[in-house]
């Protein structure tokens, strides 16, 4: 019985270290990957501080790097939490384990003193002899043979409490020593945060003494996105009405192929059929634009789009809905210097816009489609080149360019190369990667693509 439950008890133990092994392996990974952004974001800040133009993105960054840095704390936080709870269950343990192996020596001495004060053996042949039968002798045999087994026991089970009380404190100290180093890690990032801190409070207190030189700034970064995005709208409207054309004109080839063979299965006497004032029933779109029955693979639960009146467009649509947040980066590093949508600058009256995010790499690394599609524009805008992918109803933007690879109307695998990076307006090394649908409405590519 006392085995089982020190088999029991060994068993809960190595599950709760599994457990929170597990978690702190996570914990590992995450620190390693936000220490991996911040080595990028110290690289890509270090590029910035030269150029007089990129005050604006040194703000952008060294807010990135605050922001890692004080996930980064917070983490460490977590992993000194679960530390410090491990030493509690670890130091109970240990108390549980001395207390029980006091017990076991109290009762194996116990046993010891019994055996010594009837150590002679005139007592076990009494003993023996005393019995009232061979079977009840051949039973006091085997008593005293188990009463040696169990005193065997108790010692071996002495034996290994010890051997596991003196792991048990081995682990504690490797614990507190972990904790230790821990405290002295997240000591020392908070004390880079703090100087972090301090170097935006500078960067902002620069941006304040020029603040009209970057108001122009971004006014000539809201003229050029402006720019692309109405071409960006002309082409998405362009897409839309040439299939609605190739729709209709499907539509008008099913018709006639409906009345050649209404004519063939008349009777040749039956030429001329007398009219009943009525006109023959032919499918016809309906009131809220739905396509026609047999011209489109589109689910009856989807709103009608021109753009999915093909299996495949139908199939690249669902393709790409279908990896929302599994989509490769269009860039193989990089960091993101310009999120989706509005971004106020801390400490100013500054804010910009933007209908994508802006990835800050070097110039001349390739740009890749993130999805199967086909290329429908690759354009000149603003001094910029854009390549545009069509992926059924969704559109994907690929903006600063320095050269293209690839022409209108051909088809593209995800992973295929559409071209270099060039330079953005501020003179660095950056793409613009956006996602559009057949609306013309931009979205934030940030939960299309998957985490890095």
């Amino acid at each position: 019985m006392l085995k089982k439950l020190y088999l029991l008890f060994f068993v809960f133990f190595l599950g709760g270290v599994a457990l929170h092994a597990q978690t702190r392996d996570e914990l590992q990974k995450r620190k390693q990957e936000i220490m991996k952004e911040l080595e990028e974001l110290n690289l890509e800040y270090s590029r910035t501080q030269n150029n007089k133009k990129t005050s604006l993105k040194q703000l952008a960054l060294i807010k990135k790097k605050i922001n890692a840095r004080q996930d980064l704390v917070n983490d460490i936080n977590k992993e000194v939490k679960q530390l410090d709870e491990t030493i509690y269950l670890n130091e109970r343990d240990i108390y549980r384990l001395k207390k029980e192996l006091d017990t076991l020596k109290m009762k194996y001495a116990k046993s010891i003193v019994f055996a010594y004060k009837n150590r002679s053996s005139y007592a076990y042949l009494n003993f023996l002899f005393s019995a009232g039968n061979f079977n009840d002798a051949i039973k006091r045999v085997e008593y005293l043979k188990s009463y040696r087994r169990n005193r065997e026991t108790q010692a071996n089970t002495i034996v290994k409490s010890e051997a596991l009380l003196k792991d048990k404190i081995g682990v504690l100290s490797n614990n507190k020593k972990e904790r230790l180093s821990t405290l002295e890690v997240q000591n020392k990032q908070l004390q880079v945060l703090q100087e972090d801190k301090k170097e935006q409070d500078q960067v902002v207190a620069q941006l304040k003494g020029k603040e009209k030189e970057l108001n122009a700034q971004i006014k000539e970064r809201e003229k050029q996105r402006q720019k692309v995005q109405l071409a960006i709208n002309a082409v998405i409207r362009r897409e839309i009405e040439e299939a609605r054309k190739r729709d209709e004109a499907k539509r008008q080839k099913a018709l006639e192929e409906q009345r050649r063979l209404q004519a063939q299965s008349k009777p040749a006497t039956d030429a001329a059929p007398k009219s009943n004032g009525t006109t023959p029933k032919v499918a016809k779109r309906s009131a809220d634009n739905e396509p026609i029955a047999g011209l489109s693979s589109a689910s009856k639960d989807r709103s009608y789009s021109p753009l999915e009146s093909t299996p495949e467009g139908m199939e690249m649509s669902l393709n790409f809905e279908n990896n929302k947040g599994r989509l490769p980066w269009p860039v193989s590093n990089g960091v993101v210097t310009i999120d989706f949508g509005i971004t106020q600058m801390e400490g100013t009256r500054l804010n910009q816009k933007s209908d994508g995010i802006e990835i800050a790499v070097p110039v001349g690394s390739a740009v890749r489609c993130v999805a199967d599609g086909e290329v429908v524009s690759t354009t000149e805008i603003a001094g910029e080149m854009v390549v545009l992918v069509k992926h059924g109803k969704y559109f994907t933007g690929y903006k600063n360019l320095s050269s293209v690879n690839v022409s209108r109307g051909q088809d593209v695998k995800a992973g295929s190369v559409l071209g270099k990076s060039g330079t953005s307006i501020d003179g660095e090394g950056a793409i613009l990667f956006m996602i559009m649908n057949d609306r013309a409405v931009f979205q934030n590519p940030k939960p299309w693509l998957k985490s890095r």
